[in-house]
């Protein structure tokens, strides 16, 4: 399975940044996709995720009200929706895929098993 993240960038603080997700056209309903972030010095951890079929998400309460996952089956595609941004966002997103079934979704890099080569955020103060 092969992801592809894109839309990083330099940002102000308070600034919005949209990132983006291609999955590959075979994904089934019991997917997930997540997102999840790493800062330098930091070990990798849990931004947001959104069942590929059915109804749910779950975002990390470090987020939360600021980022916004959504999903397009259409055209393949996961976005995060990233405002407010602060400096303390500044990592490296990661795109990533699990399967999960009927099972709730992880917050676990464990349950993911297919990742993109990540996209770098760099908040400014």
């Amino acid at each position: 399975v092969q992801l592809q993240a894109s839309g990083g960038g330099l940002v102000q603080a308070g600034g919005s940044l949209r990132l983006s997700c291609a999955a590959p056209g075979s994904t089934s309903s019991g997917y997930v996709m997540g997102w999840f972030r790493q800062a330098p010095g930091k070990e990798r951890e849990f931004v947001a995720a959104i069942r590929w079929s059915r109804p749910g998400t779950r975002t990390a309460d470090s987020v939360k009200g600021r980022f916004t996952i959504s999903r397009d089956n259409a055209k393949n595609m996961v976005y995060l929706q990233m405002n407010s941004l602060k400096p303390e966002d500044t990592a490296v997103y990661y795109c990533a895929a699990g399967y999960r079934g009927l099972a709730s979704i992880s917050l676990s890099q464990d349950s993911y098993t297919a990742w993109g080569q990540g996209t770098l955020v760099t908040v400014s103060s």
